[in-house]
């Protein structure tokens, strides 16, 4: 697994752009891009916080569970990542809605 196209994939089907994401997770803009390219492997604490500020947990992150998903399921399941609890639990009412 390239840890840094991973990286690279999550960020941009979320269109977060590398600065924006660099900002967040406090990491170089310089330092995220050696890192997407696979230029240079993050420090643990490093890859902890850029797939924080991704939304994902290391776990999520490195599961291979949803590799068989589609790709419009995958960016859904990308962004559901980044909801808060509160948020998660109106968008399962809105979809249990919409089965009825």
């Amino acid at each position: 697994m390239n840890i840094g196209q991973k990286i690279k994939e999550i960020r941009e089907a979320q269109n977060i752009s590398m600065n924006s994401l660099s900002k967040i997770c406090e990491v170089s803009q310089a330092n995220l891009s050696r890192i997407e390219s696979g230029q240079q492997q993050p420090a643990f604490d490093t890859l902890e916080r850029i797939i924080t500020a991704l939304g994902f947990t290391l776990v999520d992150f490195f599961s291979t569970d949803n590799s068989e998903l589609e790709p419009d399921l995958k960016r859904l399941l990308a962004i559901i990542r980044t909801l808060k609890p509160q948020q998660k639990w109106a968008l399962q009412v809105f979809l249990e809605e919409m089965k009825k």
